[in-house]
């Protein structure tokens, strides 16, 4: 069996053509990247373009932080066990809104579904402004809850209560009770049938946050 290899043809000014540059006497042959290669490439700079305005200007866009809470508050989702079901009262309310712990598990909730219409913080975009004391359909704190389950300004606001689990419906309404009063500046306006309501009732005894949650 013969050991010789087979050697290419060399290439050639005939068969493959030269650029017309000339460095010192070296010529280069004329392989332009192919065409998919600059698409690519175009591709690429056209993906960062989107990239970096989503993720510095969009309200729903996540950090590395973000995706770090959502793998903790899933972690706590898994404990509602110790909640067992929570009442839409206004001491289970109370409680909720003083207990950081769960107050986190409703700020998840909120940024994984309301921040499209009432921004990241509250402010209002399409929907109101949370951060005021002004409201529409809400009057006394158990209706967050309300309309959070059952929506509201017939279908503009979704009912959510299909959705989510009762405790994430209770434990959100809090978080959006905690917004109240924040005044986020540049925060959208009050709008048709928006009137200021009375304080939230204050935390007795028994609406503290159970040490056992903790």
């Amino acid at each position: 069996m013969s050991d010789h290899i087979a050697t290419p043809a060399p290439l050639t000014a005939e068969t493959d053509p030269l650029t017309p540059h000339d460095y010192d006497g070296i010529r280069e042959f004329d392989n332009p990247t192919p065409g998919w290669w600059h698409l690519i490439f175009v591709g690429s700079i056209i993906f960062s373009i989107f990239y970096y305005v989503f993720f510095q200007f969009s309200p729903v866009a996540w950090t590395p932080q973000d995706v770090h809470a959502e793998a903790e508050i899933a972690n706590l989702k898994k404990q509602f066990s110790e909640l067992g079901t929570l009442a839409q009262d206004e001491p289970t309310m109370l409680r909720m809104m003083s207990d950081q712990k769960w107050l986190s598990v409703g700020q998840s909730v909120f940024r994984s579904n309301c921040v499209s219409c009432h921004a990241d913080k509250g402010q209002g975009i399409v929907g109101p402004n949370l951060t005021d004391n002004s409201f529409k359909h809400v009057k006394k704190l158990t209706d967050i809850c309300t309309v959070v389950s059952n929506g509201a300004a017939n279908g503009a606001m979704p009912g959510w209560k299909i959705n989510l689990h009762p405790n994430e419906i209770v434990l959100v309404s809090a978080y959006v009770a905690n917004m109240r009063g924040q005044n986020i500046p540049g925060g959208r306006g009050q709008i048709v049938g928006d009137t200021e309501i009375p304080a939230w009732p204050q935390p007795t005894a028994a609406s503290a946050p159970s040490p056992s949650l903790k």
